[in-house]
């Protein structure tokens, strides 16, 4: 995963880490996978390290010469240490990043609280006054 490719993933990732940690407290103790916390943990992480990578980037790319536009040396290298610097966050994010769909998906098919509870309809009683045939 290239930091433009997680982009998308990183304008909204804070809302999918916060849906999730709040699907998972609403789940039924047996439809909680034990590793999802500490994945999600693992997630919250990276994207604080990437965050802090982000800003780190502004600060190098605002210091860098006049001259020194994508496509020359200076730029190039600068971005090219940068995303060095990303790939064990952005990997973290490409290894666990699933954890949200699959709590996403335990979320969809626990039962909802606010559902009705099932009704059974009792059998009608046989009418025991009508004729048996035999």
């Amino acid at each position: 995963m290239t930091a433009q490719a997680f982009e998308p993933v990183h304008d909204h990732a804070r809302i999918l880490l916060a849906t999730a940690h709040t699907q998972l407290q609403h789940l039924p103790s047996g439809s909680v996978q034990n590793r999802w916390v500490w994945q999600l943990g693992v997630l919250h992480d990276a994207l604080e390290r990437l965050d802090a990578l982000a800003e780190q980037w502004q600060t190098t790319r605002d210091d860098l010469p006049a001259d020194a536009r994508p496509g020359t040396d200076a730029h190039d290298n600068a971005l090219a240490l940068h995303h060095a610097e990303c790939w064990d966050a952005l990997h973290d994010w490409a290894t666990h990043g699933h954890t949200l769909t699959e709590i996403n998906t335990a979320a969809r098919r626990a039962p909802s609280p606010l559902a009705l509870p099932p009704t059974v309809t009792a059998a009608p009683a046989a009418d025991r006054t009508a004729p048996v045939h035999r």
